[in-house]
């Protein structure tokens, strides 16, 4: 079972020259060792919400499954912070296609992702699907505003999945990735297409966000914060666009710019 992504913690405020004494909410953040046919194989530190989402999207960025029927059994225990998966095939879970590493909240040692498995798992994007200018600034402005928990802590970041019509689903997590795995997660459980499908993110898109697009198989990327240099290396050679900087009214393109369209041409 899930707990809960906040609590109530008593603090000392300082404003106005004088310290006031108020309860805040605090973010969450536990640790969870992922066990694969009996094999530790990763431990990650997230928020504890969604965190079965967050499982089957991680081992599906990884490469280990692609559906749910690569699954025979998932256990989780909250409490001891571990998840027991059991595939339906057993793969090669060693270092020879993965690094056992330690999954942190912040994005610390960024070259880790060039590993064989990445560039095993991630997809060059081909979709000619679009979207308008307007949109980009709508989905962002959806995203900020449904972000509950972002709101009452300022510590979590959030992702969500859009389209033509709006937000599908939205995510939150200390770490980025997280986020994006439980949506991943979330769209294996539910058989979900990525066509027409736009990822959006509140922070900045490194060069492991990328891929993790490019493992969901989403061509559009959204944030309202900047790309690193080598994800947009990375986003022209996979085939992704990617939209930064969406604030008020404005936001710049850097990468396969076809895709955004204005008044039906392309901008």
């Amino acid at each position: 079972m899930d707990q809960e992504a906040t609590v109530k913690r008593g603090v000392w405020k300082y404003k106005h020259g004088q310290f006031i004494r108020l309860e805040d909410d605090i973010v969450t953040e536990v640790p969870l060792t992922l066990k694969v046919d009996r094999e530790e194989f990763a431990t990650m530190v997230c928020t504890p919400t969604y965190m079965e989402e967050l499982v089957i999207g991680f081992l599906a960025s990884e490469g280990l499954i692609r559906s749910m029927e690569d699954i025979r059994s998932l256990s989780l225990n909250t409490s001891r912070g571990f998840a027991d998966v059991e595939l339906t095939a057993p793969q090669n879970t060693g270092k020879d296609w993965h690094q056992k590493r330690f999954i942190a909240s912040c994005c610390g040692k960024s070259r880790q992702f060039y590993l064989h498995n990445d560039a095993r798992t991630a997809k060059t994007i081909v979709s000619r699907d679009s979207l308008s200018a307007e949109r980009c600034i709508s989905l962002m402005q959806e995203l900020q505003q449904g972000s509950a928990d972002f709101h009452k802590t300022g510590g979590l970041h959030n992702a969500a999945l859009g389209g033509a019509d709006g937000l599908l689903l939205t995510r939150s997590d200390i770490g980025r990735h997280n986020a994006i795995d439980k949506i991943y997660g979330h769209c294996i459980r539910h058989r979900i297409s990525m066509k027409g499908k736009v990822l959006a993110i509140s922070g900045r898109v490194s060069s492991e966000i990328l891929l993790k697009a490019a493992k969901i198989g989403v061509g559009l990327l959204l944030s309202k914060s900047a790309p690193t240099e080598l994800a947009l290396k990375l986003a022209e050679d996979l085939g992704i666009t990617v939209v930064g900087f969406i604030r008020g009214h404005s936001f710049n393109v850097y990468t396969h710019p076809e895709r955004i369209v204005h008044d039906g041409s392309p901008s």
